[in-house]
């Protein structure tokens, strides 16, 4: 079994047709990524069990079995990094990718460099090793966050978190009690070039809500300020202070 080079990050490029594959692997390999490819889903599956990718960068649209579904059953078995590339720009179908377990979403024609620049993003975010703490923080009775294990606890159960989902409480959790604008959010938990993509920030705080609050459509935990951003409640401060 490979084991992807710390050093030189190793991205699985999965589409059907080869000469979409050539033109990313050409590009990606001159921005310093060892590549691999994969022509379906069920190589793609493959390749995820035998190299160890970093990050995988998937089309939707391929023959047999889609990216959709390729994504399902991928998430059975790894938490690799996945972009989906697809044709449509429809916020249902980015949403769709995000449930499955998508980190981001890059609509044809793209730049070349965007895409390097989506997949370096991607990498931040997902190493989390930055964000290592040993601290187990107690909100209430109902709800602990264990900093170091990337998991909740609501009531005695650990939940665990997806990378992402993890940034985005870690920042918010950091800041207690305030207010942290939609746009400082999208910047430390995605990069400064997500700032304007309130549609993803919303989407992932309704994950975090569905995972940690005991009724979402009311939320306890996670506030919003509307048109500014959103706070997590002041669990430091004393009752009547």
């Amino acid at each position: 079994m490979a084991i992807a080079s710390s050093e030189k990050p190793r991205i699985l490029v999965v589409d059907d047709e080869a000469r979409i594959r050539r033109l990313e692997r050409m590009n990606l390999e001159l921005e310093g990524f060892d590549v691999i490819e994969a022509a379906d889903g069920f190589q793609a599956l493959d390749r995820v069990r035998e190299d160890l990718p970093n990050l995988v960068v998937m089309d939707v649209a391929m023959p047999q079995m889609d990216g959709f579904e390729t994504l399902h059953l991928l998430r059975e078995i790894s938490s690799v990094p996945v972009i989906m590339v697809t044709v449509k720009a429809e916020v249902s179908d980015r949403i769709h990718g995000l449930d499955l377990g998508a980190d981001d979403y890059l609509t044809k024609p793209f730049n070349p460099q965007e895409l390097v620049s989506r997949i370096r993003a991607v990498l931040r975010r997902t190493d989390d090793r930055s964000l290592a703490t040993q601290e187990l923080i107690r909100v209430d009775d109902g709800l602990s966050i264990d900093l170091e294990r990337h998991e909740v606890l609501v009531h005695g159960v650990r939940i665990k978190l997806r990378p992402t989902e993890y940034r985005l409480l870690y920042h918010l959790v950091q800041n207690a009690g305030r207010v942290v604008p939609r746009e400082t959010l999208m910047a430390r938990v995605w990069g400064p070039e997500y700032r304007d993509e309130h549609q993803l920030l919303r989407v992932y705080i309704t994950y975090l809500r569905q995972k940690i609050e005991p009724d979402p459509a009311h939320p306890r935990y996670i506030m919003n300020e509307r048109g500014v951003g959103y706070s997590f409640v002041d669990f430091k401060r004393r009752p009547g202070e």
